[in-house]
C-alpha cells in the first residue's frame, strides 16, 4: 500500500514535468512510469529479486492512470498544471515521493536480510533514482544537484530513521510514520526555510 502511494506520487511528478515539456499522452505515460518505478526497479535488481512491475503490472497501471489524468487536466484546463503552480506541485510531490520511497526501500532491504547501513543506503537510492531518471530524460538538471538543498540527505535521514525504529522493535505503522516524518520534514525545511549544508570554503553555489 505504501509503495503504491509512492509510485503514484512520483508518477505525478513525471507527469508534471511532461506538462511543462508539452509532451503527448505517450510521453506523459513514459515519463510518469520511469519516475514511478525507477527507484523500485534498481532496488529489486540490487537485492537480486524479481522486479515488481515486471511480475505484476499494477505499478505500471497506476503510473498510466496518473499520467492520463494529468494529460487530460492539462488539455482541458490549460495552465492549471503549468507555471508557478505546477512547479510548486512538482517540488512538493517529489518531496512526498522521496520520503515514501526512502521508507519502503529501507524496509524491503531489511526484510531481505541486508545489513543496516546497506539498507539505509539502498533506501536513499530507491528514493532518489526515479527522480534522477525523470530529470535526465526531460533534459533538466536533476533535483539532487540543486545547489546545497537537502535531497539525498533527506532521503538518507528518512531511511536511517526507518532502520533505527525497526531495530527498536517498534510497530510497523509507527516505523513508517517516523521514517516519513524524518525524510519529508528535512526536505520541507530545505524547501521552505532554506536548510542546507554550508558552502565549502572558496566555493560558490553549485
Amino acid at each position: 500500500m505504501l509503495e503504491a502511494a509512492g509510485v503514484a506520487v512520483f508518477a505525478l511528478t513525471g507527469a508534471l514535468v511532461a506538462v511543462r515539456k508539452g509532451m503527448d499522452p505517450f510521453g506523459f505515460i513514459l515519463l510518469a512510469t520511469v519516475t514511478g518505478v525507477g527507484g523500485g526497479t534498481l532496488r529489486d535488481l540490487v537485492l537480486d529479486r524479481g522486479v515488481g512491475w515486471v511480475q505484476a503490472p499494477s505499478d505500471v497501471i497506476i503510473c498510466t492512470i496518473v499520467a492520463l489524468a494529468a494529460w487530460a487536466t492539462a488539455y482541458f484546463r490549460p495552465g492549471m498544471l503549468d507555471g508557478w503552480m505546477g512547479k510548486r506541485m512538482l517540488v512538493w510531490a517529489d518531496a512526498a515521493g522521496l520520503a515514501l520511497f526512502a521508507v519502503v526501500g529501507t524496509q524491503k532491504a531489511l526484510m531481505a536480510g541486508v545489513p543496516v547501513l546497506s539498507a539505509v543506503a539502498l533506501g536513499a537510492v530507491t528514493a532518489s533514482f526515479g527522480g534522477i531518471l525523470r530529470d535526465i530524460l526531460a533534459g533538466d538538471r536533476p533535483m539532487v544537484l540543486w545547489s546545497r538543498d537537502f535531497y539525498v540527505t533527506a532521503a538518507a535521514t528518512g531511511a536511517a530513521m526507518t532502520a533505527f525504529l525497526s531495530g527498536l522493535g517498534i510497530s510497523p505503522p509507527l516505523v513508517m510514520l517516523g521514517g516519513i516524518a524524518a525524510g519529508f520534514g528535512l526536505r520541507a525545511g530545505s524547501i521552505l526555510l532554506g536548510w542546507s549544508f554550508p558552502n565549502l570554503p572558496g566555493s560558490g553555489s553549485a
